[in-house]
């Protein structure tokens, strides 16, 4: 494997996804950020000008001095990653992918385009297979999904291996930071829950069946088994925490869930990827975990944390899974999608 670094640009680059992309990429052995780009308000201004940066590092000092550009398929690079707004991210993706860019997006545009990935690295690798069906030249679009159902469908991957699903009830906590910058007011949120979420419940509902579908090597077949979901913004910074419920096929026992998923690894543990969690699973047998404060922020805010596995009157089982939503379900996962790509070849 070539120990020269690929360049790469981000797509909006002073939002609170484009932050985050560079706090991870930051020191990456794989990537070097050598362009940033944003609004056309932003656009000329050195990086350290244009942004209102909010994390609690620095911003790197590599970054810091970057004239931000306009988010046009002219940058120095030959790999973009996209936090752009959905208002724009479409269009946007699509032109430098037809560019001859290697497009990974953290936006929802592209999720359900048929030649397009809809990844999450552990979960369905072979999906990267539909690069070949794209008709971008050398250009590609890989997208991540939503933040909520990274983490659901980490636990549940494992289980419909090996014991099929049937039919799936979510309900989320949220975390505010899901909802970008400068997010939720204040007045709305303390002393208080939000049970609605725009659009995250239909996401929740339909992005699993592609993910967990079969790729026949042209196309995704998508998997039919039902889910129901219940989207709730709650007064925690990071860490979405989902109460799961499942019903299966075939029935396990609680020893043979615990079993799958101590032992569930993916390509990019097998790879060592750099941000592949080492376990992405973690159960927690205490009665009150897993907890955003305490467990979001495990093997790097990588891995998912699942505690509560117990019997359920309606279903099968049902069990609790946190996920750090900014960074497995936001830029890290995105960066993680893209080291697995490279590893494959799939950036040249």
């Amino acid at each position: 494997m070539s120990t020269q670094k690929i360049k790469v640009g981000i797509l909006g680059a002073t939002g609170s996804v484009g932050q985050k992309f560079i706090q991870l990429l930051s020191g990456h052995p794989f990537f070097e950020i050598t362009e940033v780009a944003a609004s056309d308000r932003s656009a000329g201004k050195k990086y350290k000008d244009a942004v209102n940066w909010f994390l609690p590092t620095p911003i790197p000092d590599a970054i810091a001095n970057l004239t931000v550009k306009n988010c046009e398929p002219n940058l120095e690079c030959g790999v973009v990653f996209s936090g752009l707004d959905a208002n724009i991210a479409g269009e946007v993706e699509e032109a430098f992918a037809k560019s001859g860019y290697h497009v990974i997006s953290n936006s929802k545009n592209h999720r359900f385009d048929k030649d397009v990935p809809l990844l999450i690295p552990e979960v369905n690798p072979d999906h990267l297979g539909l690069i070949k069906v794209q008709n971008f030249g050398k250009g590609s679009i890989v997208t991540n999904p939503n933040c909520s159902t990274i983490g659901m469908l980490i636990a549940l991957k494992p289980l419909d291996d090996a014991f099929g699903i049937e039919q799936v009830n979510v309900v989320t906590m949220q975390a505010l930071s899901g909802a970008g910058y400068p997010g939720v007011s204040s007045l709305d949120i303390i002393d208080n829950v939000i049970p609605f979420i725009g659009g995250e419940e239909n996401k929740m509902e339909t992005e699993p069946l592609k993910i967990l579908g079969n790729f026949n090597g042209k196309e995704i077949e998508l998997s039919t088994f039902k889910i129901s979901a219940s989207c709730n913004r709650v007064a925690v910074v990071d860490g979405h925490l989902e109460s799961v419920q499942v019903k299966f096929k075939n029935k396990p026992t609680k020893e043979e869930i615990f079993s799958v998923w101590k032992n569930f690894k993916g390509e990019p543990q097998q790879y060592d990827l750099p941000l592949a969690p080492i376990q992405p699973i973690h159960y927690f047998f205490e009665d009150k975990y897993p907890q955003p404060r305490l467990h979001r922020d495990i093997d790097k805010g990588m891995a998912v944390a699942v505690g509560r596995l117990r019997d359920c009157n309606l279903f099968d089982y049902k069990f609790s899974v946190l996920s750090h939503n900014t960074v497995r379900g936001a830029a890290g996962g995105a960066i993680l999608c893209a080291e697995l790509m490279k590893v494959k070849g799939l950036l040249s």
